[in-house]
């Protein structure tokens, strides 16, 4: 019974789409899109409205006086207080072999020069390592030598390879540990 009144319901439209002729068929559609537009914009415009009704949550007072901003001095502070101490740079100097060790590097000896900058008053320790493996141990060691070693920067890092084909590579790595103890016979420390 259900698809006799469809049936009817088909046969009824046709009949009506063509007394009302195909331009006014198009206007009562486009009427209908309109109406549904219209409809979706005030929904739309409701929402926007509950959105700017709703108040904006306000920072509280402990987080603004958290965060002053930094002086020179608290700068300064904090520069000294990441140095390594002088007295250790044998240790980070083993630690960099066990790492190089453990990324399969080959590392026979190294260059090491100590120096001491008067102006910041901070010594230095430069470390020259020639490694020998693969292009992605050596840069894995570089990393992981950087984060075991927080004072030290990375000066220079270059790569040779006799032949195309070679998987082994020769490198050459710089490091500088920056070091907060006084050269011999200075009183030490920071400022």
């Amino acid at each position: 019974m259900m698809a006799i009144d469809l049936h009817v319901l088909r046969l009824r439209a046709q009949l009506l789409l063509r007394r009302a002729g195909l331009p006014a068929c198009l206007a009562v559609a486009l009427l209908a899109l309109g109406a549904a537009a219209w409809s979706w914009a005030w929904q739309q415009r409701a929402v926007a409205a509950q959105l700017e009704a709703r108040p904006l949550p306000q920072p509280s007072l402990a987080v603004a006086a958290v965060a002053p901003p930094a002086t020179a001095s608290d700068n300064l502070a904090r520069f000294y207080a990441v140095l390594g101490q002088q007295r250790h740079a044998e240790q980070q100097v083993k630690l960099l072999f066990d790492l190089a060790a453990k990324n399969g590097l080959l590392l026979a000896q190294g260059e090491y020069k100590s120096g001491y900058d008067k102006a910041g008053r901070v010594a230095t320790y430069q470390v020259t390592l020639p490694l020998k493996g693969s292009y992605a141990a050596v840069w894995q060691f570089a990393l992981q030598a950087l984060r075991a070693v927080p004072f030290a920067s990375l000066d220079e890092l270059s790569f040779r390879r006799e032949q195309i084909a070679d998987t082994q590579l020769e490198a050459r790595l710089r490091l500088t540990f920056y070091l907060a103890d006084a050269p011999s016979g200075g009183a030490g420390g920071a400022p």
